[in-house]
């Protein structure tokens, strides 16, 4: 699952006049939408890169690009600059570099392929320290060790791997693109979450997002499937079924899970069509998850608001293609739902 900011600007700022939802140009008076924020983030920035904090100035350059349109000039020149400051972050952090001291190279030689493991050790302290403040190592711990007691070491750890594969999609998709995120954050007993600005993202790169979940969540378990088919071991097979029918259940289109948030940039053409493929894969592979999706589905039809302006053939493509991967996978897997035969 991945956490987003909503929009929430509705009238230009210049003209007055109202804006569609999620507008990063006025249409009226073709002025930037978000142009105070715009404004301060580069003055940030700039202080930043004066004080030779480079790292810093471009995570602040790079949240500027939810304000812009993806193609346009600004976003263009963000882009370079940002590569811009990494070449010379990785050049300067590079210059300052330590080299060993000779007795570390002594010990090296004495210990032999555990030497950089000592040197490691021995000079880690910042960088152990940095890790330990990272609030998805402790996040994740506690995660694994709630269903280690509730199901034993290997299912546990194998089942909380499965998640973090899951919300590792969402994180890698969000880098990809630019956009500043968190690591995964997990909620023992309840899932895991990306933190992640979308403010004047478009409908369709946060479905994008929201189904790289998904996505990564079906490789993990095609992954688990192929173990099981090789090797015969149940174990496999039952982390193959549950990570797969946990990833087709987020797919249900409401809320906050993933499918809902996809489902924001369907048309209600498209969403007649998901909730269309979602029926015939029931009856196809009979896994009444496939139900409680068409039933999100008809919500998203008849109840659901806030239809785009435009529909997005990719989305629906998408959408369809994870549903149709994970339902081949659990059609040729023993058990139904979450349970084994």
């Amino acid at each position: 699952m991945s956490t987003l900011t909503p929009e929430l600007i509705r009238n230009c700022r210049r003209c007055g006049r109202d804006l569609n939802l999620g507008a990063l140009v006025c249409e009226n008076c073709q002025a930037l939408v978000h142009s105070e924020e715009l404004d301060r983030l580069a003055d940030g920035a700039k202080v930043l890169e004066a004080k030779g904090q480079l790292r810093e100035a471009r995570e602040q350059w790079l949240m500027g690009l939810r304000f812009l349109p993806p193609n346009s000039r600004q976003a263009d020149w963000i882009y370079e600059h940002t590569r811009a400051l990494a070449l010379r972050t990785e050049q300067t952090e590079n210059q300052f570099q330590p080299t060993p001291k000779p007795e570390d190279n002594q010990w090296a030689k004495r210990l032999g392929p555990l030497g950089p493991i000592a040197i490691l050790l021995a000079k880690g302290k910042f960088l152990l320290t940095a890790l330990f403040k990272l609030k998805f190592l402790f996040s994740f711990a506690a995660f694994f060790g709630v269903y280690w007691a509730l199901w034993g070491p290997k299912f546990g750890i194998g089942f909380a791997v499965m998640i973090l594969i899951h919300e590792m999609g969402h994180y890698i998709d969000i880098k990809r693109r630019g956009l500043p995120a968190e690591m995964p954050v997990f909620l023992p007993g309840f899932g895991a979450y990306v933190r992640w600005q979308a403010l004047g993202v478009s409908r369709e790169t946060i479905a994008a997002v929201s189904l790289a979940g998904p996505l990564a969540g079906f490789l993990a378990a095609l992954a688990s499937a192929i173990l099981w088919w090789q090797t015969g071991n149940p174990l496999w097979a039952a982390l193959a079924r549950s990570g797969a029918a946990l990833n087709l259940l987020n797919l249900i289109p409401v809320w906050a899970l993933d499918g809902g948030q996809a489902a924001k940039a369907l048309s209600k053409t498209e969403r007649i069509v998901l909730l269309t493929a979602c029926l015939a894969l029931w009856l196809l592979v009979g896994e009444g998850m496939f139900f409680l999706v068409a039933l999100g589905a008809g919500y998203q039809i008849f109840f659901a608001g806030d239809l785009p302006a435009h529909p997005s053939r990719k989305t629906i493509i998408y959408f369809i293609a994870v549903l149709t991967a994970l339902g081949v996978l659990l059609r040729f897997l023993p058990g139904q739902g979450f349970g084994m035969r």
